[in-house]
């Protein structure tokens, strides 16, 4: 199941809290905020789908994660690698490494990651 663009904005927001009311969330918008209702239905499509509960205290809701940001998004590039690249991680790091404009350093530093999981393996 996936998380739409407005759905996955707020998701970021609760993952960085951890836990929160629906104020906490609206206040972690920029101007000009959403209204009250977009973010509570946004809220209930995420619930319905599984992503995130809540406790209640009276009348108030104060909301969780249920999935992980890394599973998140390991599942979702997982996804693209399928989709786009022929589920080939070698056409996926080649594309990333060429079209995304990584610096000197930034290659660098891939080549490290990447050295240090070929000694784990």
């Amino acid at each position: 199941m996936q998380l739409s663009k407005t759905e996955e904005e707020l998701m970021n927001h609760l993952w960085k809290l951890e836990k929160a009311f629906m104020k906490d969330l609206l206040d972690l918008y920029p101007e000009p905020k959403p209204a009250n209702t977009t973010i509570a239905t946004l809220l209930k499509r995420i619930t319905d789908k599984g992503f995130i509960a809540y406790k209640l205290y009276g009348k108030s809701r104060e909301y969780y994660p249920l999935v992980k940001k890394k599973d998140y998004f390991s599942k979702h590039v997982n996804g693209l690698i399928k989709n786009f690249f022929n589920d080939s991680a070698s056409q996926f790091a080649s594309f990333f490494t060429k079209e995304t404009n990584l610096t000197k350093e930034e290659l660098e530093d891939l080549k490290k990651l990447i050295d240090k999981e070929l000694k784990n393996k």
